[in-house]
């Protein structure tokens, strides 16, 4: 299956422009994407830089609506036949992509056929090592990866009475300036978006307990879920009161309290770094970002955050000459000048070591502060079996039946105990499921 200009198109184009110049058409090589907004634009933009840097391949970059809207259309264009050439995947889909059996095309095996220079150890590690087979070989490209850090707006400290430059590494030190930003009157001291990434999955990774056995799910299907332990509880717990008290504001599932923050209603907010994009262009205030906090009270924390943010997955039955042109696109992804410009303008972590020194040398650290926090937080320790990321077949759903769970919480309606014990229980039963579809 070939996505191609026509001959006959291009005669007719020429023809209509009063030329008589016929180009054979250029392979087309159609991306499938969850982004809209300033990422949106970004993602276009190094699409047309792609596309005007050679002649032999035009890459159409099409919106499928959000992350798992996007995964849906890509399952079901596979099953009819459909499929793109590459699908932007958010993390939770990599344990359905790799049971995929046939409908993808292995990004290490694509450039070995293809004969592109490709060496997988100039990735960040803390990145492509989510993505890659026990062994070390790559499913699929990093593209847009993140990690939860911290926004404070300064202004809104500073209007409280409170030191903008106040310590808020740990949650007991944003438990007291909780109790002042409420005190002061602040409607929206604490909001959060992605509150199972956050406040679970990453939760988990860097205070180091597990979230799952089996090393999160990484050491195979037969996995069962444990975010129920009492460093768990006890977080939601705290929490759970902060919502009954006023202190945290919960306004949805994915990052619909990220309008909230960046119109300077809420003090604190914790986010993927890659709200950085929509923070420095919408925001009115002066505001910081700051290392995700963490528990005091537990020994081991902190680790080290985990990843979140998509992969570019190559989907099976195309033609040879248009994985040449998937191939020789991913390279230009990859490449530190297009990498590093991607960092900086959005949050995301650079994939590369490359990306991430041509970034550091040029300044942009120092004359950004914060910026540089996710890859700190991803590469400053050595992950464990309980930090290196989750897993899990059937997550997407999973994360559905935590968000119900956690919203009783935030409601009054269940302790935080109940709440987690109950998700475990079903997201379980999800987990038998895709095991047994994966034997």
């Amino acid at each position: 299956m070939a996505y191609r200009k026509t001959l006959a198109g291009l005669v007719a184009a020429t023809m209509l422009a009063g030329s008589t110049t016929v180009s054979f058409a250029a392979t087309e090589i159609q991306w499938w994407h969850a982004f809209t907004g300033r990422l949106g634009d970004l993602l276009n933009e190094q699409v047309e830089k792609f596309n005007a840097s050679q002649s032999d391949y035009v890459v159409v970059a099409s919106h499928k609506g959000n992350y798992s809207e996007a995964l849906n259309a890509g399952i079901a264009a596979f099953r009819a036949g459909e499929q793109p050439h590459i699908l932007q995947v958010f993390e939770v889909g990599t344990a359905t992509m790799m049971g995929a059996k046939g409908a993808i095309k292995p990004v290490y095996e694509l450039m070995a056929e293809t004969g592109k220079e490709f060496d997988q150890s100039a990735y960040l590690a803390a990145v492509a090592g989510y993505y890659t087979t026990t062994d070390g070989q790559m499913l699929s490209l990093p593209y847009n990866s993140s990690t939860p850090v911290l926004y404070v707006n300064r202004d809104a400290l500073e209007a409280a009475g409170i030191d903008p430059n106040t310590d808020l590494t740990t949650w007991e030190k944003v438990g007291d300036v909780l109790d002042k930003l409420k005190a002061s009157g602040s409607t929206c001291p604490l909001t959060t978006a992605w509150q199972s990434w956050v406040h679970l999955e990453t939760l988990s990774a860097y205070h180091d307990v597990p979230f799952a056995t089996k090393e999160n799910g990484f050491g195979g299907v037969d996995t069962e879920l444990t975010f129920n332990g009492p460093v768990q509880v006890a977080h939601i717990e705290a929490m759970g009161q902060w919502a009954k008290d006023g202190k945290f504001i919960y306004a949805g599932r994915r990052n619909e309290s990220g309008a909230q923050f960046r119109a300077g209603e809420c003090a604190l907010f914790t986010e993927s770094s890659a709200g950085y994009a929509g923070v420095k262009s919408e925001a009115k205030f002066a505001f910081d970002i700051r290392p995700l906090p963490y528990w005091d009270a537990v020994e081991a924390a902190p680790v080290n955050t985990i990843i979140g943010g998509a992969s570019l997955w190559v989907m099976s039955g195309h033609e040879a000459e248009e994985y040449a042109g998937v191939a020789e696109f991913l390279n230009f992804l990859s490449s530190a000048d297009i990498q590093a410009k991607w960092h900086q303008d959005t949050g995301y972590l650079p994939i590369t070591m490359a990306a991430y020194e041509q970034t550091k040398a040029s300044g942009f650290y120092d004359a950004n502060p914060g910026t540089d926090i996710a890859v700190i937080q991803m590469t400053g320790k050595a992950p464990t079996a309980n930090s290196k990321g989750v897993r899990l077949g059937n997550f997407d759903q999973i994360r559905g039946i935590i968000d119900e769970e956690l919203e009783a919480v935030w409601a009054g309606d269940k302790s935080a105990k109940d709440a987690l014990d109950n998700a475990v229980e079903r997201g379980n039963q999800l987990l038998r499921r895709f095991e047994q579809a994966n034997r």
